[in-house]
Protein backbone atom coordinates (compact mmCIF):
# COMPACT_ATOMS: atom_id res chain seq x y z
CA UNK A 1 0.00 0.00 0.00
CA UNK A 2 1.61 3.15 -1.25
CA UNK A 3 -0.10 5.40 1.28
CA UNK A 4 -0.28 6.34 5.17
CA UNK A 5 -3.38 5.19 7.06
CA UNK A 6 -4.73 8.31 9.08
CA UNK A 7 -5.86 6.11 12.21
CA UNK A 8 -4.13 3.74 14.20
CA UNK A 9 -6.30 0.41 14.90
CA UNK A 10 -4.88 -2.84 14.30
CA UNK A 11 -6.08 -4.53 11.16
CA UNK A 12 -9.52 -6.39 11.09
CA UNK A 13 -10.17 -9.50 10.15
CA UNK A 14 -13.62 -9.19 7.87
CA UNK A 15 -13.99 -10.36 4.40
CA UNK A 16 -14.92 -8.32 1.39
CA UNK A 17 -15.82 -9.47 -1.81
CA UNK A 18 -16.68 -7.39 -4.51
CA UNK A 19 -19.61 -8.51 -6.69
CA UNK A 20 -23.14 -7.30 -7.67
CA UNK A 21 -24.81 -8.36 -4.07
CA UNK A 22 -22.08 -6.49 -1.81
CA UNK A 23 -21.00 -3.76 -3.73
CA UNK A 24 -24.02 -1.38 -4.78
CA UNK A 25 -22.63 2.05 -6.51
CA UNK A 26 -26.15 4.82 -6.94
CA UNK A 27 -25.01 7.82 -8.73
CA UNK A 28 -26.10 11.26 -7.63
CA UNK A 29 -26.61 13.52 -10.76
CA UNK A 30 -25.29 17.47 -10.26
CA UNK A 31 -28.61 18.36 -12.07
CA UNK A 32 -32.17 16.74 -12.35
CA UNK A 33 -32.77 16.08 -15.77
CA UNK A 34 -34.49 19.26 -17.68
CA UNK A 35 -37.44 17.45 -19.14
CA UNK A 36 -37.22 19.04 -22.80
CA UNK A 37 -34.79 19.10 -25.08
CA UNK A 38 -32.76 17.08 -27.56
CA UNK A 39 -31.09 14.75 -25.32
CA UNK A 40 -32.73 11.33 -23.96
CA UNK A 41 -31.10 10.91 -20.44
CA UNK A 42 -30.96 7.75 -19.30
CA UNK A 43 -30.29 6.65 -15.63
CA UNK A 44 -28.71 2.67 -16.65
CA UNK A 45 -28.02 -0.27 -14.06
CA UNK A 46 -24.86 -2.59 -15.11
CA UNK A 47 -23.80 -5.59 -13.54
CA UNK A 48 -20.47 -6.93 -13.47
CA UNK A 49 -19.25 -4.82 -16.75
CA UNK A 50 -17.23 -1.33 -16.80
CA UNK A 51 -18.65 1.81 -17.97
CA UNK A 52 -16.95 1.55 -21.22
CA UNK A 53 -18.15 -2.37 -21.71
CA UNK A 54 -21.59 -0.50 -21.28
CA UNK A 55 -21.29 2.41 -23.56
CA UNK A 56 -19.77 -0.09 -26.12
CA UNK A 57 -23.38 -2.09 -25.87
CA UNK A 58 -25.29 1.05 -26.30
CA UNK A 59 -23.29 2.14 -29.55
CA UNK A 60 -24.47 -1.11 -31.16
CA UNK A 61 -28.04 -1.25 -29.77
CA UNK A 62 -29.15 2.00 -30.52
CA UNK A 63 -26.90 2.90 -33.94
CA UNK A 64 -24.74 5.46 -32.56
CA UNK A 65 -21.06 6.33 -32.18
CA UNK A 66 -19.16 6.19 -28.62
CA UNK A 67 -18.44 9.31 -28.41
CA UNK A 68 -22.16 10.76 -28.97
CA UNK A 69 -23.07 8.96 -25.95
CA UNK A 70 -22.50 11.40 -22.54
CA UNK A 71 -21.49 10.26 -19.05
CA UNK A 72 -20.47 11.39 -15.79
CA UNK A 73 -18.21 9.44 -14.24
CA UNK A 74 -16.81 5.54 -14.44
CA UNK A 75 -18.03 3.12 -12.38
CA UNK A 76 -16.44 0.12 -11.15
CA UNK A 77 -17.02 -3.39 -13.54
CA UNK A 78 -17.18 -5.60 -10.56
CA UNK A 79 -20.41 -4.90 -8.35
CA UNK A 80 -24.15 -3.50 -9.02
CA UNK A 81 -23.21 0.05 -10.40
CA UNK A 82 -25.88 2.66 -11.75
CA UNK A 83 -25.06 5.97 -13.95
CA UNK A 84 -26.69 8.27 -16.12
CA UNK A 85 -25.93 8.66 -19.91
CA UNK A 86 -27.18 10.72 -22.75
CA UNK A 87 -27.61 10.27 -26.62
CA UNK A 88 -29.39 11.99 -29.02
CA UNK A 89 -33.36 11.97 -29.12
CA UNK A 90 -33.73 10.06 -31.93
CA UNK A 91 -31.84 7.50 -30.97
CA UNK A 92 -34.69 6.04 -28.57
CA UNK A 93 -36.38 4.34 -31.07
CA UNK A 94 -33.98 1.44 -30.59
CA UNK A 95 -34.39 1.35 -26.76
CA UNK A 96 -36.51 -1.29 -27.45
CA UNK A 97 -33.76 -4.16 -29.33
CA UNK A 98 -31.49 -3.53 -25.98
CA UNK A 99 -31.61 -7.02 -24.45
CA UNK A 100 -28.79 -8.24 -22.32
CA UNK A 101 -29.27 -8.79 -18.64
CA UNK A 102 -26.37 -7.17 -17.61
CA UNK A 103 -28.24 -3.72 -18.44
CA UNK A 104 -31.37 -2.40 -17.32
CA UNK A 105 -32.84 0.71 -18.17
CA UNK A 106 -34.12 2.29 -14.63
CA UNK A 107 -35.44 5.82 -15.59
CA UNK A 108 -35.58 7.77 -19.05
CA UNK A 109 -35.97 11.50 -19.53
CA UNK A 110 -34.72 14.46 -21.35
CA UNK A 111 -32.29 17.38 -21.31
CA UNK A 112 -31.14 20.14 -23.17
CA UNK A 113 -26.98 19.31 -23.16
CA UNK A 114 -24.94 16.31 -23.19
CA UNK A 115 -23.51 14.99 -19.95
CA UNK A 116 -19.79 15.28 -19.19
CA UNK A 117 -17.09 13.97 -17.45
CA UNK A 118 -17.66 15.67 -13.87
CA UNK A 119 -21.27 16.07 -14.04
CA UNK A 120 -22.05 14.29 -10.39
CA UNK A 121 -22.33 15.26 -6.85
CA UNK A 122 -20.87 12.16 -5.86
CA UNK A 123 -22.13 8.37 -5.57
CA UNK A 124 -23.65 6.52 -3.00
CA UNK A 125 -22.31 3.02 -1.98
CA UNK A 126 -23.56 -0.09 -0.41
CA UNK A 127 -21.27 -2.54 1.17
CA UNK A 128 -21.26 -5.80 2.75
CA UNK A 129 -18.78 -7.41 5.31
CA UNK A 130 -18.96 -10.98 6.03
CA UNK A 131 -17.53 -12.65 8.86
CA UNK A 132 -17.60 -9.77 10.98
CA UNK A 133 -17.36 -11.04 15.01
CA UNK A 134 -18.91 -8.43 18.08
CA UNK A 135 -15.40 -7.15 18.95
CA UNK A 136 -14.98 -6.06 14.98
CA UNK A 137 -18.50 -4.70 14.83
CA UNK A 138 -18.14 -2.11 17.62
CA UNK A 139 -14.62 -1.13 16.44
CA UNK A 140 -15.91 -0.67 12.88
CA UNK A 141 -19.15 1.20 14.73
CA UNK A 142 -16.03 3.85 16.05
CA UNK A 143 -14.22 4.32 13.19
CA UNK A 144 -17.12 5.36 11.33
CA UNK A 145 -18.33 7.61 14.11
CA UNK A 146 -14.31 8.94 14.19
CA UNK A 147 -14.89 9.78 10.02
CA UNK A 148 -17.71 10.87 10.26
CA UNK A 149 -17.00 13.80 12.39
CA UNK A 150 -13.59 14.52 11.09
CA UNK A 151 -13.42 13.10 7.36
CA UNK A 152 -10.77 10.90 5.74
CA UNK A 153 -7.67 11.36 3.07
CA UNK A 154 -8.58 11.54 -0.33
CA UNK A 155 -6.40 8.87 -1.69
CA UNK A 156 -6.68 7.49 -5.51
CA UNK A 157 -7.11 3.49 -5.24
CA UNK A 158 -5.93 0.62 -6.75
CA UNK A 159 -8.04 0.94 -9.92
CA UNK A 160 -5.65 4.03 -10.96
CA UNK A 161 -2.51 1.85 -11.16
CA UNK A 162 -3.39 -1.57 -12.90
CA UNK A 163 -3.42 -5.07 -11.98
CA UNK A 164 0.87 -4.94 -11.56
CA UNK A 165 0.64 -1.72 -9.70
CA UNK A 166 3.23 -0.09 -12.29
CA UNK A 167 1.09 1.83 -14.70
CA UNK A 168 2.67 5.44 -12.89
CA UNK A 169 5.88 3.88 -13.86
CA UNK A 170 5.01 4.01 -17.60
CA UNK A 171 3.88 7.31 -17.22
CA UNK A 172 6.94 8.99 -15.64
CA UNK A 173 9.02 7.42 -18.59
CA UNK A 174 6.61 8.99 -21.21
CA UNK A 175 6.99 12.30 -19.66
CA UNK A 176 10.96 11.88 -19.31
CA UNK A 177 10.87 10.66 -22.69
CA UNK A 178 12.19 7.12 -22.14
CA UNK A 179 9.12 5.65 -24.00
CA UNK A 180 6.46 6.80 -26.60
CA UNK A 181 3.27 5.89 -26.79
CA UNK A 182 1.06 7.08 -30.40
CA UNK A 183 -2.34 6.17 -28.34
CA UNK A 184 -3.36 9.56 -27.28
CA UNK A 185 -5.57 7.95 -25.02
CA UNK A 186 -3.44 5.21 -23.18
CA UNK A 187 -0.76 7.83 -23.08
CA UNK A 188 -3.06 10.26 -20.94
CA UNK A 189 -4.23 7.40 -18.92
CA UNK A 190 -0.45 6.19 -17.85
CA UNK A 191 0.12 10.24 -17.11
CA UNK A 192 -2.79 10.47 -15.11
CA UNK A 193 -1.81 7.23 -13.42
CA UNK A 194 1.50 9.16 -12.52
CA UNK A 195 0.14 12.07 -11.21
CA UNK A 196 -2.54 9.98 -9.03
CA UNK A 197 1.22 7.90 -8.03
CA UNK A 198 2.73 11.42 -6.88
CA UNK A 199 -0.46 12.84 -4.92
CA UNK A 200 -0.62 9.90 -2.58
CA UNK A 201 3.05 10.10 -1.78
CA UNK A 202 2.05 13.57 -1.51
CA UNK A 203 -0.41 12.83 1.04
CA UNK A 204 0.62 10.48 2.66
CA UNK A 205 3.85 12.54 3.94
CA UNK A 206 0.81 15.72 4.87
CA UNK A 207 -0.63 12.68 6.78
CA UNK A 208 2.53 11.20 8.39
CA UNK A 209 3.22 15.08 9.72
CA UNK A 210 -0.25 15.69 10.65
CA UNK A 211 0.06 12.58 12.98
CA UNK A 212 3.15 13.43 14.35
CA UNK A 213 1.54 17.21 15.10
CA UNK A 214 -0.94 14.97 16.82
CA UNK A 215 1.44 12.99 19.09
CA UNK A 216 4.01 14.91 20.37
CA UNK A 217 4.41 18.22 22.44
CA UNK A 218 5.29 21.83 21.88
CA UNK A 219 8.71 21.14 22.98
CA UNK A 220 9.21 17.33 21.18
CA UNK A 221 8.10 19.49 17.86
CA UNK A 222 10.36 22.06 17.99
CA UNK A 223 13.63 19.59 17.81
CA UNK A 224 11.53 17.73 15.02
CA UNK A 225 10.88 20.67 12.95
CA UNK A 226 12.79 23.68 11.33
CA UNK A 227 9.65 25.84 11.82
CA UNK A 228 9.33 28.93 13.85
CA UNK A 229 8.43 28.46 16.83
CA UNK A 230 5.57 29.99 16.54
CA UNK A 231 4.15 28.42 13.65
CA UNK A 232 4.52 24.92 15.35
CA UNK A 233 2.19 26.50 17.97
CA UNK A 234 -0.31 27.40 15.40
CA UNK A 235 0.22 23.93 13.31
CA UNK A 236 -0.07 22.19 17.07
CA UNK A 237 -2.97 24.35 18.15
CA UNK A 238 -5.44 23.46 15.05
CA UNK A 239 -8.31 21.01 16.32
CA UNK A 240 -8.46 19.50 13.05
CA UNK A 241 -6.45 15.83 12.63
CA UNK A 242 -5.13 17.08 8.85
CA UNK A 243 -2.87 20.04 9.99
CA UNK A 244 -2.89 23.16 7.72
CA UNK A 245 0.09 25.07 6.20
CA UNK A 246 0.91 28.51 5.23
CA UNK A 247 0.56 28.38 1.45
CA UNK A 248 -1.59 25.64 1.34
CA UNK A 249 -4.19 25.70 -1.48
CA UNK A 250 -7.45 25.18 0.30
CA UNK A 251 -10.80 25.13 -1.58
CA UNK A 252 -14.65 25.83 -0.39
CA UNK A 253 -16.39 22.54 0.33
CA UNK A 254 -17.76 20.48 -1.64
CA UNK A 255 -18.81 23.49 -3.91
CA UNK A 256 -16.40 26.81 -4.73
CA UNK A 257 -13.23 28.63 -5.32
CA UNK A 258 -9.60 27.49 -4.45
CA UNK A 259 -7.61 29.81 -2.45
CA UNK A 260 -4.06 30.28 -0.87
CA UNK A 261 -4.27 29.70 2.89
CA UNK A 262 -3.10 32.95 4.11
CA UNK A 263 -4.22 33.02 8.26
CA UNK A 264 -4.26 29.26 9.17
CA UNK A 265 -5.38 29.32 12.47
CA UNK A 266 -8.77 30.93 10.58
CA UNK A 267 -8.62 28.42 8.61
CA UNK A 268 -8.50 25.32 10.35
CA UNK A 269 -11.82 27.02 12.09
CA UNK A 270 -13.10 26.36 9.50
CA UNK A 271 -12.16 23.56 8.21
CA UNK A 272 -13.30 21.76 11.57
CA UNK A 273 -16.70 23.01 10.25
CA UNK A 274 -16.52 21.28 7.31
CA UNK A 275 -16.81 24.62 5.07
CA UNK A 276 -13.14 24.41 3.49
CA UNK A 277 -10.99 21.64 2.66
CA UNK A 278 -7.19 21.49 1.66
CA UNK A 279 -6.55 20.31 -2.13
CA UNK A 280 -2.71 18.80 -3.19
CA UNK A 281 -1.31 18.98 -6.43
CA UNK A 282 -1.74 17.15 -9.64
CA UNK A 283 1.05 17.93 -11.40
CA UNK A 284 0.69 19.91 -14.63
CA UNK A 285 0.35 23.14 -16.28
CA UNK A 286 -1.67 25.73 -15.45
CA UNK A 287 -2.32 23.81 -12.14
CA UNK A 288 -2.28 26.40 -8.80
CA UNK A 289 0.67 25.72 -7.00
CA UNK A 290 1.28 25.43 -2.83
CA UNK A 291 3.57 28.18 -1.74
CA UNK A 292 5.76 28.41 1.47
CA UNK A 293 6.36 25.62 4.21
CA UNK A 294 3.22 24.28 2.56
CA UNK A 295 4.61 24.48 -1.26
CA UNK A 296 8.18 23.31 0.11
CA UNK A 297 6.95 20.02 0.38
CA UNK A 298 4.63 19.53 -2.62
CA UNK A 299 7.90 20.91 -4.72
CA UNK A 300 9.63 17.81 -3.59
CA UNK A 301 7.32 15.23 -4.74
CA UNK A 302 7.75 16.74 -8.13
CA UNK A 303 11.00 17.95 -8.61
CA UNK A 304 12.51 15.19 -11.07
CA UNK A 305 9.54 16.54 -13.50
CA UNK A 306 9.44 19.89 -12.91
CA UNK A 307 10.90 20.42 -16.58
CA UNK A 308 8.21 18.60 -18.35
CA UNK A 309 5.42 19.90 -16.44
CA UNK A 310 3.71 21.15 -19.53
CA UNK A 311 3.30 17.98 -21.15
CA UNK A 312 0.84 16.98 -18.80
CA UNK A 313 -2.73 19.31 -17.73
CA UNK A 314 -2.35 20.18 -13.94
CA UNK A 315 -5.07 20.76 -11.60
CA UNK A 316 -6.04 20.53 -7.67
CA UNK A 317 -7.75 17.68 -5.79
CA UNK A 318 -9.38 17.46 -2.46
CA UNK A 319 -7.09 15.80 -0.25
CA UNK A 320 -9.26 15.31 2.51
CA UNK A 321 -12.99 14.58 2.13
CA UNK A 322 -16.08 14.24 4.42
CA UNK A 323 -17.88 11.23 3.83
CA UNK A 324 -21.31 10.86 4.66
CA UNK A 325 -22.35 7.94 6.71
CA UNK A 326 -25.90 6.74 5.87
CA UNK A 327 -26.54 3.92 7.81
CA UNK A 328 -25.27 1.56 9.22
CA UNK A 329 -26.42 -2.06 10.57
CA UNK A 330 -24.64 -5.18 12.25
CA UNK A 331 -26.13 -8.89 11.69
CA UNK A 332 -25.22 -10.95 14.42
CA UNK A 333 -26.83 -13.75 13.24
CA UNK A 334 -25.31 -13.53 9.69
CA UNK A 335 -21.78 -12.01 10.63
CA UNK A 336 -22.47 -9.28 8.19
CA UNK A 337 -21.47 -5.72 8.26
CA UNK A 338 -23.87 -3.60 5.96
CA UNK A 339 -22.89 0.10 6.20
CA UNK A 340 -24.03 3.17 3.03
CA UNK A 341 -22.22 6.10 2.48
CA UNK A 342 -22.23 9.35 0.38
CA UNK A 343 -18.37 10.50 -1.27
CA UNK A 344 -18.31 13.13 -3.53
CA UNK A 345 -17.49 12.30 -7.25
CA UNK A 346 -13.74 11.50 -7.38
CA UNK A 347 -13.46 9.50 -3.89
CA UNK A 348 -12.70 5.81 -4.01
CA UNK A 349 -15.20 3.81 -1.60
CA UNK A 350 -12.39 1.23 -1.58
CA UNK A 351 -10.28 3.39 0.15
CA UNK A 352 -12.33 4.27 2.49
CA UNK A 353 -13.04 0.65 3.34
CA UNK A 354 -9.44 -0.03 3.35
CA UNK A 355 -8.61 3.14 6.04
CA UNK A 356 -11.68 1.15 8.33
CA UNK A 357 -10.15 -3.05 7.82
CA UNK A 358 -6.62 -1.21 7.82
CA UNK A 359 -5.14 -3.53 4.95
CA UNK A 360 -5.47 -3.99 1.26
CA UNK A 361 -8.56 -5.43 0.34
CA UNK A 362 -7.04 -7.25 -2.94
Amino acid sequence: MDRVLFLDHTPLNVHFSKNSRDFVVDEVPLYEPSGEGEHLMLKIRKKDMTTWEMIQKLSEVLGCKVRDIGYAGLKDKDGLTSQYVTVYKKYEKNLSHLNDNKIKILQKSYHVNKLKIGHLKGNNFFIRLKKVNNVDAKKIEEILNIIQKIGSPNYFGYQRFGIEKNNFEIGKEILLGKKNIKNKKKREFFINAYQSHIFNLWLSKRVEISKIFNSFNIKELKNLFVYPDELIEKIKEQKNFFKILPGDIAHHYPYGKAFECLDIRYEAERFVKKEITITGLLAGKKAKRAVNEAGEIEKDFISEIEENMNKMHGSRRFAWIFPQIISHKYKKEDAQFELSFFLPKGAYATVLLEEIIHKELF
